[in-house]
Order: structure tokens, then sequence, then C-alpha cells
């Protein structure tokens, strides 16, 4: 897959799409996720929104109105493990900074 590195919007929007979920409900599970480090406003929730749509990272499973729901697929799945991965190694690789005084 990809080797560019995810935005952190996009991590945690992903992780939030683990369940089904809208708007608002993204918002509040990502705030509940990053321990409230990171709020995601709705301008730049649905702009990556539009983006991860169109590359095939999440899936509209649901439509009522104004309210869109929307899911992870397998391709995003995907994504965001090789994302964490890619997180993991970072942290090994920094662990040499635990010795720098």
């Amino acid at each position: 897959m990809s080797t560019t590195p995810m935005t952190e919007a996009t991590f945690y929007i992903l992780l939030s799409l683990i369940d089904p979920s809208h708007g608002y409900g993204m918002m509040q599970s990502i705030k509940e996720l990053s321990r409230g480090r990171l709020l995601i406003g709705p301008g730049t929730l649905y702009g990556v929104l539009t983006r991860m749509h169109k590359e095939g990272l999440i899936e509209l499973v649901d439509e009522e109105g104004r309210k869109k729901t929307y899911h992870i697929t397998a391709m995003g799945i995907e994504a965001l493990k090789e994302e964490y991965q890619r997180l993991k190694n970072q942290v090994i690789d920094g662990k040499i900074l635990e010795d720098v005084t």
C-alpha cells in the first residue's frame, strides 16, 4: 500500500470508523480515542471524509437527509494497520533517546 504517512486526522477518523458512524459521532469518538488531545472540527472532518471516500478507505453505509453514516473498508483497515506499524517502528527507533542525558 502507501508509504506516505497518514495525517493524524486521517488516522483517528479511520479509527473512529471501525464501527459505522456519522459526523458528530466521529468527532466525539476521536475526542475519546485521543483522550481529549485531538479535536477535529466539521470543516476538517468533512474534507478528510470526502478524500477518504474517493480513495476507497471508507464507504457510505446510510444516508438520512444530510446525516451520512460511514464505515471503514477493508482497504481502509489495511492502510490503518500499516500506519499503526509505521508509528510503532518510530517509537521503537526513538527508544535510543531514553539513554540520552
